[in-house]
């Protein structure tokens, strides 16, 4: 591994060409050596449509932090039943330029625009979820309902003015 890694508009756009070119539609970059390491650091380039299953992290140390650095994301923290209690747009340009998600808080995360990319950290080591962890009234990836799933969540954030169309 090399000493440094300049995060610059280079290694985003290669991480934005590799989540594009990827079937779930995102792609991470580690800077972390291996899924045991305790300390995980990662771009992770997201693109619209990808399907992040609503899910949470049962293990006290796994609270997660994101920070933009391109494009647009939005955030959506879920009660245990599903409903949504709260969201949040993510830019890199702000007001809200990330998000700490707490370890045991059901959350999903979307691209709202293509070539996004954000820095997460959290706690490794890397252990697949649980059953446990997954939110029981979401759809699974691949599954019937995504679609619907992902257009209710991305109809939770409306366009920025400067790209809607006047009526």
């Amino acid at each position: 591994m090399a000493p440094i890694t300049l995060i610059d508009t280079v290694l985003l756009n290669q991480a934005s060409a590799l989540a594009r070119a990827s079937a779930r539609g995102r792609r991470n970059l580690n800077f972390h050596g291996d899924d045991a390491e305790r300390c995980h650091r990662l771009l992770n380039a997201v693109e619209p449509g990808s399907y992040v299953a609503p899910h949470r992290h049962l293990d006290p140390g796994k609270s997660e932090t994101i920070t933009v650095l391109r494009g647009r994301f939005g955030v959506v923290i879920f009660s245990d039943a599903g409903e949504v209690l709260q969201r949040a747009c993510l830019t890199a340009d702000g007001p809200v330029l990330g998000i700490n998600i707490e370890a045991g808080t059901w959350h999903t995360l979307l691209a709202l625009e293509p070539g996004s990319v954000f820095l997460e950290a959290k706690a490794g080591p890397f252990l697949p979820l649980h059953e446990t962890e997954r939110a029981p009234w979401a759809p699974r990836e691949g599954e019937a309902g995504v679609a619907a799933f992902l257009d209710r969540m991305q109809g939770l954030f409306p366009p920025p003015l400067a790209t809607q169309n006047p009526e």
